[in-house]
Parts: C-alpha cells; sequence; structure tokens
C-alpha cells in the first residue's frame, strides 16, 4: 500500500506529492558473484525476480535517481539516507535543498562494490557526451598497492583493507584521497581533498545503488538539526512535498549513523562513533593504535583549517522541537525538576526517556496510567515498543574467499530480525506541595530498555515519538560512554541534541 502526502517543493513553491512505496528485499531475487571477480565485495548482480510490486518500485525511485534532481529516501541498516547521484552537481545541490542543509558539511558516498569504489579513486576520464565512468573499476592486484602511473593498481589505500574485509557491507564510513580531477561533484567534498565512501549492508540499499548505476550521496533523511530518521513515517513527517519518494524497507536495524575513521593519518583516528566500536577496530591489522578524535577539537566539529571532517562534526545535530535535558549516567530528576519545569517552562506535558535504572515516572508519585490496566503496566515496563514489520533478504552461499566478510555479508543475507518502533506511554503524576505547589503532570514515557543496542537502535524514533505528543521538555536517562563505542555514538547524540546536560553535583537545572 502506497502512503501519500502533499506539500510544497522549496525550490519552485511547486505542489509535490510524497509517496512511500514498500519494498520488501526477500521479493528481489538472488545475488550473484560475477565471473569476472571472486569476491562478492568486489562485484556482483542480482538475478531479479519476476516483476513484482517490490521491483516496480525500486525501478521508479533508481529511475528518478538517474533522470531527475530530486533526491529519494531510502533505508540502510544505519537510519534512512537521503540519496542523489554524487557525481551530478545539481543533483546532489537537491538534497542540500530538501534537508535546508548548509553546503559546507560532507556528504557520505554509498557504493555497492569494491569496483564501483574503485572508479571513484581514479582521475575522472568523462566521455565527450558527459557521461560518467562510475561504474567501470577494474580487479584488484593481489598486494594491494597504489600508483598513479598504473591504472591496474588498487587505488584503496592498503591501511583500509583488513577494515573492508571484516565490516563491510556495514555501518563504516572510511576516508579517502580525492583524485583530480574528480568523478564526484564538488558539492559532496564541501571542499575538502578527502571524501568519506560506505557499503551499505542493507539489500534494499545495495539494490538500489546498482539499479541505479549510479554511487548516492546520502547523508540522513531528516530535516537539518531534526532527530535522524529510523522509519519511513520519520523521514515523511520531515520532508514531505520536498522530495516525491520514499522507499520502505521497515525500520532500521543499528539506530545509530556509522563509525567514521580516517587512516590517512598516523596514527589512524575515529572522527565519529558508530556501529562499529574502537575495540573491534584494534582488532585490525594496521588499526591497533587507532585513536578517538571526535573527543578533542573535532567534538567542536572543526579540524585546524576551521572546517569538518566528517559528517556530523560542524552543527547541532538530532534535536527534536522539544527542550532536551541530558541527564548523565548515575543522575536522575526529581520533584524539583518536574516543578521547575513547571514553573519555567510554563509546561505540564514532560517526556521522559528511560534506558536502565529510571523506574517509572522516576519513582515520583503515581495518579494512574491513562488507559492501561497495571497488568499491562508490568508487560510494558521492560520495553515500550511495538512491533515492526519483520524482513528477509536475498538467500545466498559464501565462498570460502568470502569467510573473512562473514559479519557483514553474513548480517545482510541472513533473515533480518525483527525491528520495534518505541511508542510513548502516558503517565499521570503529582507532585506533593514541599514548594507550595500542587501540579498535576502528563508524562508521556519511552522505556528503551538496558541493552546499549536497543537503546541506540530506538534512540532517535523516542525523540520522535515525544515531539508528536507535544511535549515541551524531555529527560533523557544517559548511559555510561565508557562501555564501547555504541554507548559513545549513543551520548554523542544525545550531547548534540540536548540544551541542557546534567552531571553528579548538580542540583538545579540550568534553564
Amino acid at each position: 500500500m502506497t502512503s501519500q502526502a502533499s506539500g510544497l517543493s522549496p525550490s519552485n513553491g511547486e505542489a509535490r506529492d510524497t509517496k512511500i512505496l514498500p519494498v520488501d528485499p526477500s521479493q528481489l531475487g538472488q545475488l550473484v558473484i560475477n565471473e569476472e571477480t571472486d569476491s562478492l565485495l568486489d562485484d556482483w548482480d542480482i538475478d531479479w525476480a519476476p516483476d513484482n510490486p517490490s521491483i516496480t518500485n525500486l525501478k521508479l525511485a533508481a529511475q528518478q535517481l538517474r533522470d531527475t534532481d530530486i533526491p529519494v529516501g531510502f533505508p540502510t541498516e544505519t537510519v534512512y539516507g537521503l540519496g542523489a547521484d554524487a557525481t551530478r552537481s545539481s543533483a546532489v545541490r537537491g538534497i542540500y535543498t530538501a534537508k535546508q542543509r548548509p553546503s559546507d558539511n560532507p556528504l557520505i558516498v554509498h557504493i555497492a562494490s569494491l569496483t564501483q569504489l574503485r572508479a571513484l579513486l581514479r582521475p575522472a576520464t568523462r566521455a565527450s557526451n558527459g557521461t560518467d565512468p562510475t561504474s567501470n573499476g577494474t580487479t584488484p592486484t593481489p598486494n594491494g598497492t597504489t600508483n598513479g602511473a598504473d591504472t591496474d593498481a588498487d587505488p584503496i589505500p592498503p591501511i583500509y583493507h583488513s577494515l573492508i574485509r571484516r565490516f563491510w557491507p556495514g555501518p563504516l564510513t572510511l576516508i579517502l584521497p580525492l583524485p583530480s580531477p574528480s568523478p564526484l561533484a564538488p558539492e559532496v567534498t564541501a571542499s575538502l581533498a578527502t571524501f568519506g565512501a560506505r557499503m551499505p549492508r542493507s539489500l534494499l540499499a545495495l539494490a538500489l545503488i546498482k539499479l541505479t548505476d549510479r554511487p548516492l550521496a546520502a547523508p540522513s533523511a531528516n530535516a537539518s538539526t531534526r532527530p535522524s530518521p529510523t522509519a519511513a513515517e520519520h523521514v515523511l513527517h520531515d520532508l514531505q512535498g520536498r522530495i516525491e519518494i520514499i522507499l520502505d524497507g521497515g525500520p532500521c536495524d543499528v539506530g545509530v549513523e556509522s563509525t567514521v575513521v580516517d587512516g590517512l593519518v598516523s596514527p589512524p583516528v575515529i572522527l565519529r562513533p558508530g556501529g562499529v566500536s574502537a575495540e573491534e577496530l584494534r582488532e585490525c591489522r594496521g588499526w591497533e593504535d587507532v585513536k578517538v578524535a571526535y573527543k578533542d577539537k573535532a567534538e567542536e566539529g572543526r579540524d585546524g583549517d576551521g572546517g569538518p571532517r566528517a559528517p556530523g562534526m560542524k552543527y547541532r545535530h538530532y534535536s527534536p522541537r522539544a527542550r532536551v535535558v541530558l541527564f548523565e549516567a548515575g543522575t536522575m530528576p526529581g520533584q524539583g525538576e518536574f516543578s521547575d519545569a513547571a514553573a519555567r517552562v510554563g509546561s505540564e506535558r514532560v517526556g521522559v526517556i528511560r534506558t536502565r535504572v529510571w523506574p517509572r515516572a522516576c519513582g515520583l508519585n503515581l495518579i494512574s496510567v491513562d488507559g492501561v490496566s497495571e497488568r499491562d503496566l508490568e508487560e510494558a515496563d521492560g520495553m515500550g515498543l511495538r512491533s515492526g514489520k519483520k524482513l528477509t533478504n536475498c538467500s545466498s552461499t559464501l565462498s570460502e574467499h568470502d569467510k573473512p566478510m562473514r559479519r557483514g555479508l553474513q548480517n545482510l543475507l541472513q533473515a533480518a530480525a525483527q525491528h520495534r518502533i518505541p511508542t510513548a506511554q502516558n503517565v499521570l503524576l503529582s507532585l506533593s506541595p514541599e514548594r507550595g505547589i500542587i501540579v498535576s503532570f502528563s508524562i508521556w514515557e519511552v522505556n528503551l530498555g538496558p541493552k546499549t543496542e536497543d537503546i541506540a537502535r530506538g534512540l532517535f524514533a523516542a525523540l520522535r515519538e515525544l515531539d508528536k505528543k507535544d511535549v515541551d521538555i524531555i529527560f533523557v536517562e544517559g548511559i555510561d560512554d565508557s562501555e564501547g563505542d555504541v554507548a559513545a555514538a549513543v551520548m554523542n547524540r544525545l550531547r548534540k541534541a540536548a540544551e541542557v546536560k546534567m552531571q553528579s553535583g548538580m542540583k538545579d537545572i540550568p534553564y
């Protein structure tokens, strides 16, 4: 079933219909390794199933990406992306227009194979008719060395080979050298001498890139500074009227964006935390001494020249309309914080996102829970989530050569786990008159549960869910970011979303 909404195009004011087109990856066909290569990562194809609605919808999106400058919303394993042909300036500018995002922030390029990536790393040789060479790569050399004069040499820097074999397809973005001239549109790189690229683990995303036959520049498919979208309905909420097609492949698996690493410096560094941890990176050859760069100057969003080194580093991101107050691990709002919210913010509608420790309503006096029985409360307390769409992916068999890549490929090819989307629960709360005030609060509460993966997957959706409830302030229970890079990624996003950060020892919220 197709969902549709109308709106105005921000570029010309014309009415534009935005459609959600469902795509079930299990209905696409079978993956096939090309005869010229010996690895699924190098290049592959799809033995398409007979025409069905999923294939039809995918073809419509690919045609729009090739023939127009209107970007397309599509799911990856991390968040929903807003894709455009990375080789055409007019198409890439369509992304900035739709997101209302500054053009001085670089975009990540999504590729479907190493063959496609190698074409981007070699100097462009545009044909006289203006076509791009980005789908014509070469077979890699065994040692992976580079030589500017040798077109048969592998242009992928050797420092990345171990990461590619372990983590691709997957939530890892590599910072790569930009050739001159480059086949990429200059708007992709924001005047940097490098670009970020990754191979997504989502079969739907890979099939879309393959069918389009172009690398896709794709930031998250949200309006600039809004929480990243992890479901098609989030994209519709932010971008209806600005784009025409949103491919719906169900909720995202990881829920936070990809880890961004730079191996072109010594020692290599992590520029943005995400779905791959520092501990996992350090297990790979050449990455034993990888450093965390996003906690130094890069945390402020700038390198030594004043420009962002990777997406998500320069501007305030991930923010809902409501004011976010982040309580670092080990702290919790009490009666005073709720009273202050009423007195200073003028709100009796408060959002709460719980994770590991906080009890319901932060342990304060409950009047009732609207429309929910006590038994339902007991069952819901572990995870305030509703079931999402269960999808399966194409099947394939990994060869002996492919086994080192089992993490990315098997996660891509095996049936996807059932994902769940956070929903808010309404709790009525009465404060005692210690401060001379008696107030009844309506609290909309989301419990993401204690698991880091569930918190990461549900975080952005929880912020959006509470925005839909028209709360004016959101109290968020933070987690210990020293537990690993997924936890660090969660707290990195929350700190960017929060206007106020409460730490141990702070008694009052600094409104």
